[in-house]
């Protein structure tokens, strides 16, 4: 992970604002020009969580859509701060902002190889904790988490919904065609 509070590196950072007006600030990682457009590919500086259910019996369930005042969130904020992390309702993802030790890829990579459970290789549990008698889950992706967007007069537009589904497949293309020259 980057070290921002040190200014090594000067990665320039872009703050990307969602339909209902939340931000996100990112890192800027590739500049991608399509169709007359500027696309950037984006990493948030703060850690993305994913929210799931847990079962005792079952896989974790993904919680998608959520209130930003669901009392879930709020439990959550409450845990969290017991850690000094600061849950953020952000766009794109829910953040977690502090000081996180970072997983370890090659301990991960071990421990689940057998069981081919998808969720425990590409996520790892932050907390946990009850909400009426319900158990959740605050979990770290381990792949990384990029963020799409188009650059309009100096401001990033998040790319979501069918211009997301209609540009991804351009995108990856022009990316691979970047990682691995002939």
């Amino acid at each position: 992970m980057r070290d921002s509070a040190s200014g090594s590196g000067d990665v320039p950072t872009v703050l990307v604002r969602d339909g209902d007006g939340r931000d996100l600030l990112c890192f800027l990682e590739q500049l991608i020009p399509l169709d007359g457009n500027d696309y950037v590919l984006l990493t948030p500086v703060d850690t993305p969580v994913s929210l799931f259910r847990l079962q005792d019996d079952a896989d974790p369930e993904p919680i998608i859509a959520l209130n930003s005042s669901e009392p879930i969130l709020s439990v959550a904020d409450v845990v969290l701060q017991e850690h000094d992390l600061t849950l953020v309702r952000s766009a794109v993802t829910l953040t977690v902002s502090g000081e996180l030790d970072e997983p370890d890829p090659d301990d991960l990579d071990d421990d689940d190889e057998e069981d081919g459970d998808e969720d425990s290789e590409t996520f790892e549990l932050l907390v946990s904790f009850m909400v009426e008698e319900q158990e959740y889950g605050l979990y770290i992706p381990l792949d990384p988490f990029f963020v799409v967007a188009r650059m309009v007069d100096g401001q990033a537009e998040l790319v979501e919904g069918e211009d997301f589904d209609r540009i991804q497949p351009r995108l990856e293309a022009e990316l691979e065609d970047r990682e691995w020259p002939e």
